[in-house]
């Protein structure tokens, strides 16, 4: 019975430690995002870990551009668009990993 109930304790934590569960931007969340949405609807579905990447005026226009990075893939960042307060789009970059020899 021990054994068991081991077992059962460990499978769960080891569950709960997978990528799958821990990932920022997993497909339940990114599923709930629209065309339109205020920042603080998306904040309400992804959180508040974010940064601000960019923020300008373009023909009169507040542009603001914020970036998640998706935890566990710390190289996959996730940008999104807003225009006056609405959410005009979204894309994923890769960030490249450089290798650097000595000589």
């Amino acid at each position: 019975m021990k054994q068991i109930l081991l077992a059962v304790i460990l499978g769960t934590i080891l569950y709960s430690c997978s990528p799958a569960v821990f990932s920022h931007m997993n497909g339940n969340k990114m599923d709930k995002l629209e065309l339109g949405m205020s920042k603080q609807q998306l904040t309400a579905v992804l959180g508040r870990g974010y940064t601000i990447a960019e923020k300008r005026i373009e023909e009169g226009n507040l542009i603001e551009v914020l970036s998640y990075r998706n935890y566990p893939q710390e190289r996959e960042i996730y940008l999104f668009v807003f225009a006056n307060n609405s959410l005009q789009e979204w894309y994923r970059e890769i960030v490249p990993v450089y290798e650097v020899r000595e000589n």
